[in-house]
């Protein structure tokens, strides 16, 4: 028999050892710690990102996202991006309303034009 090792048990089948009631458990002597509450914390999330250089614009009667668009991006198929930074108060882009306020994001003009509204006045 080799050092260290344990005799076969005779009375079981294939004369191995029995560990059948062997049990194992821990304990500490180290007081439980009490669980955090985390029941007032907020988050918020601010960035400056759409704020430079962002405009106002003001609708006015006969006014579409496309006119808005080509006057302040040079390009009438920009009006999505008008859309997607007023979905708050815009569920329809072909329902903007005379006197909404719109959020115009930032964006260097494609046709190296000016910028004016889309009735001809200098914004």
């Amino acid at each position: 028999m080799k050092p260290g090792t344990t005799p076969a048990n005779p009375d079981r089948p294939g004369g191995k050892p029995d560990f059948s009631s062997v049990q194992s458990g821990v304990t500490s002597t180290e007081a439980k710690a009490a669980k955090p509450d985390f029941g007032n914390v907020q988050s918020s999330v601010t960035s400056t990102e759409e704020a430079v250089g962002e405009r106002q614009y003001t609708v006015q009667k006969g006014d579409t996202l496309s006119h808005i668009a080509q006057a302040h991006y040079g390009k009438a198929s920009q009006w999505s991006r008008i859309f997607e930074a007023n979905r708050d108060q815009l569920d329809d882009p072909d329902r903007i309303q005379p006197g909404q306020v719109l959020r115009i994001p930032a964006a260097a003009r494609e046709d190296g034009g000016t910028t004016t509204s889309p009735h001809g006045d200098p914004l």
